[in-house]
């Protein structure tokens, strides 16, 4: 299965011979939009303070699911891997799985973490499959965590299953991604008209509340939905305004979230014990 994976044609170009990863704006390999709660925002903003966002952004996931020490841990969407290890350096778990459906996007991550995959005992591993039908065992994973990819996903639903599906009794998944913060039909065209990401595809406009609900269904508990925008956007507009003019597309996430129409959000849930 796992050989045999499909991609949308604007996820395989952007993550593939594009290499998002390789974009200025998301420097350090993260891509994620940041978290900036701990960043002075008033003056210039260095390349080190971005890292650091999206660090900041890795770790408020981390600390939603874990505590992580000994546990074995999945990460849905793990680009580059950098995350991966970040979470191996601060959080010492087990043993960490990063997935990701794009086959460049592992090579890359094996040849940027070469060094952990080599450790002995290993305590990192990467494999190719879709969030909707990993190619996992059954309660293989005491947590699962995804940062900022779930916008990709084809089917939230099926993602929320399956996640269930490898989770161990008693373990978490928390999820980070923007998402419409209602149900609106109209937030679709909306976003498709300022954003670029959403009108050729890349991201998919869903409710947060469609997410929570795949998790309810597929018999998590203590669903929760958190907005953490006021982290997110106002650092993420700012440190584009360096490189983009106010009315370019990318400052329209801004926009978008002032108007009400997107929201950034840390979505968790449990598995119960057995």
């Amino acid at each position: 299965m796992a050989e045999s994976v499909d991609m949308r044609a604007t996820v395989r170009e952007t993550y593939g011979p594009a290499d998002l990863s390789s974009v200025p704006v998301f420097a350090g390999g993260f891509i994620n939009f940041g978290s900036w709660s701990a960043i002075d925002l008033s003056g210039p903003i260095s390349v080190d303070d971005r890292v650091r966002s999206q660090q900041d952004l890795y770790r408020r996931v981390l600390d939603a699911v874990g505590p992580l020490d000994g546990r074995r841990v999945l990460e849905v969407g793990c680009g580059l891997g950098v995350g991966c290890a970040l979470a191996l350096r601060e959080y010492e778990p087990a043993h960490i799985t990063g997935m990701d459906i794009h086959p460049q996007q592992l090579g890359r991550a094996r040849k940027a973490n070469a060094a952990l995959l080599d450790a002995s005992p290993p305590k990192l591993g990467f494999v190719r499959g879709a969030a909707e039908d990993m190619p996992l065992g059954d309660g293989e994973f005491d947590r699962v965590y995804s940062v900022e990819a779930a916008q990709h996903f084809d089917d939230l639903i099926a993602f929320a299953h399956e996640s269930a599906r490898v989770l161990a009794p008693g373990g978490r998944v928390a999820v980070a991604s923007f998402f419409t913060p209602d149900d609106d039909p109209a937030h679709g065209a909306r976003l498709a008209d300022l954003l670029a990401s959403y009108a050729d595809g890349l991201d998919i406009a869903r409710p947060v509340t469609l997410l929570a609900e795949g998790f309810n269904r597929a018999g998590l508990t203590d669903v929760r939905a958190v907005s953490i925008g006021p982290e997110v956007w106002e650092g993420w507009d700012r440190w584009l305004s360096d490189q983009w003019k106010p009315g370019t597309w990318p400052r329209n996430f801004l926009k978008a979230y002032r108007e009400g129409t997107l929201d950034y959000y840390v979505v968790t849930a449990s598995r119960a014990q057995g």
